[in-house]
């Protein structure tokens, strides 16, 4: 029986179900030893789940403890099956100086490897408050070097209508 990290690929997520890795994996035979790697499932947005993408068309604006951590004119909003809508910010447009990176990683099926960042300011709260997408498979290419928010580790994502 592997150990939960044997063979993992960064950012894999799995269910153990009465001491068993669900599905998918394969056992490798190699010279010397035996190891199992688990494989990631790859999904392309479809009619039963589908994914758009498009420009904002409003200011957004991020803050925490009173401080203003993103502000942009050139966010994506990201609509997910049924998901709420998500805001991603362009890196440029984020104080990384309040974010840390974080050892929390996870995967999606439809968008890949997700890296976390903790914002300084925001207290407990704003532990792994932040991802991003750093390598995102190609339906969601887009989404390269913008991060988002959980909105309940934040104070508020404001989205203010455009006057144009």
């Amino acid at each position: 029986m592997p150990s939960r990290n044997d063979g993992l690929a960064a950012g894999t997520q799995l269910q153990a179900s009465q001491g068993r890795f669900e599905e998918p994996y394969e056992l490798v035979n190699r010279p010397h030893h035996r190891r199992w790697h688990f494989m990631k499932t790859v999904k392309i947005p479809n009619s039963e789940h589908p994914i758009a993408i498009e420009r904002s068309g409003s200011r957004v604006r991020v803050t925490v403890a009173g401080r203003v951590v993103a502000d942009t004119t050139r966010a994506l909003t990201l609509r997910e099956s049924d998901h709420p809508p998500v805001q991603y910010v362009p890196r440029e447009d984020v104080d990384m100086s309040v974010l840390q990176r974080s050892d929390n990683q996870s995967y999606c099926p439809y968008k890949g490897d997700a890296a976390y960042y903790s914002i300084s300011i925001g207290a407990d709260r704003g532990k792994n408050a932040v991802w991003t997408y750093e390598a995102p498979y190609e339906a969601v290419a887009e989404i390269k070097e913008h991060l988002a928010f959980y909105p309940d580790r934040v104070d508020s994502i404001e989205e203010i209508p455009s006057l144009t």
